[in-house]
């Protein structure tokens, strides 16, 4: 297996440069060429089209780059297994999360991981759905949790718990004040919401579509916090998880409108590769992952 240079051609595709390849991979240009050189002589075709000003991946090239990175993927999975003994697991686990997850969701179960398998290398990578569907597609992380949907036919979607969001704002914004809030309350309203992209950003414009609500002022804040702060500072309303807003409000620095008769509710899903389902650093994750909120819906149902 060319490994080396599978390494030095994705590396090269992903940062279309020769001397950034060079010192990424910390070998000399002159090695980056040759290993193109070799992968083009055993592939039979030309990988790149080079001038002075561009380098532009050929068809073949693409193809060879989606491939490249499965095979990279499966050589160092089965490297790292047979280096695991005795169902000890160590090693990495890198994971990709959407913010409200990875930032209000996830630490609880990385802290339980650690503890359990202090050698095993937790890696966390925050960023909107889309992003962290694009991790998982490129195998830069191991596993995805996201808020959102993606329609990625080659990556596996399973749902591991049921998330329920709320509009809140600040203490003194006018419907604080109104004890039964309908949906007509929230026509004309400021709303200071996530980035397009985010899975949070997804299930709120389909409450405006599913409402026909009409919406006066929007503000995009790809952070959670950024958000909360925004409405501290009185500036409209925002449709949040609870578990992002759950200390604030019992604090009482936010304050959550009570919507009649109508809960939101989404699904939080994992997405994986089907290349790396059978890691076993992956399979202790989702075990651990599905364990967590099995317990969590039980309590909750008491």
């Amino acid at each position: 297996m060319y490994y080396d240079e599978l390494k030095t051609f994705v590396t090269l595709v992903e940062v279309k440069n020769f001397t950034k390849t060079a010192e990424i991979l910390r070998m000399s240009q002159p090695s980056v060429s040759l290993h193109i050189k070799n992968l083009e002589k055993e592939f039979q075709t030309k990988l790149f089209l080079r001038s002075p000003k561009i380098l532009k991946i050929t068809p073949t090239g693409e193809l060879l780059y989606d491939r490249a990175k499965q095979m990279i993927t499966i050589y160092e999975q089965t490297k790292q297994d047979i280096l695991e003994h005795q169902n000890s697991i160590k090693g990495e686990l890198k994971i990709g999360a959407s913010f409200t997850i990875g930032e209000y969701i996830l630490p609880p179960l990385l802290y339980d991981l650690q503890k359990k398998y202090p050698e095993l290398d937790l890696q966390v990578t925050i960023g909107n759905t889309e992003e962290i569907v694009q991790s998982v597609r490129l195998f830069q992380v191991d596993i995805g949790l996201i808020e959102g949907h993606t329609n990625e036919k080659e990556l596996t979607v399973q749902p591991f718990m049921q998330d329920e969001l709320f509009i809140v704002a600040s203490n003194n914004h006018e419907l604080t004040h109104k004890r039964d809030v309908t949906i007509t309350d929230l026509q004309n309203q400021e709303w200071v919401v996530r980035e397009i992209g985010s899975g949070t950003r997804e299930y709120f414009n389909h409450v405006v579509r599913a409402n026909g609500l009409k919406v006066k002022s929007l503000i995009s804040i790809s952070s959670s916090q950024g958000i909360k702060e925004m409405l501290i500072h009185g500036m409209g309303l925002s449709l949040l998880s609870k578990s992002v807003i759950k200390r604030d409000v019992k604090h009482r620095i936010l304050t959550i409108i009570p919507l009649q008769n109508h809960p939101f509710t989404r699904t939080l899903s994992y997405v994986s590769s089907p290349i790396m389902e059978d890691k076993t650093n992956v399979k202790v994750f989702l075990s651990a992952l599905r364990e967590k909120w099995t317990d969590q819906t039980k309590s909750a149902s008491l």
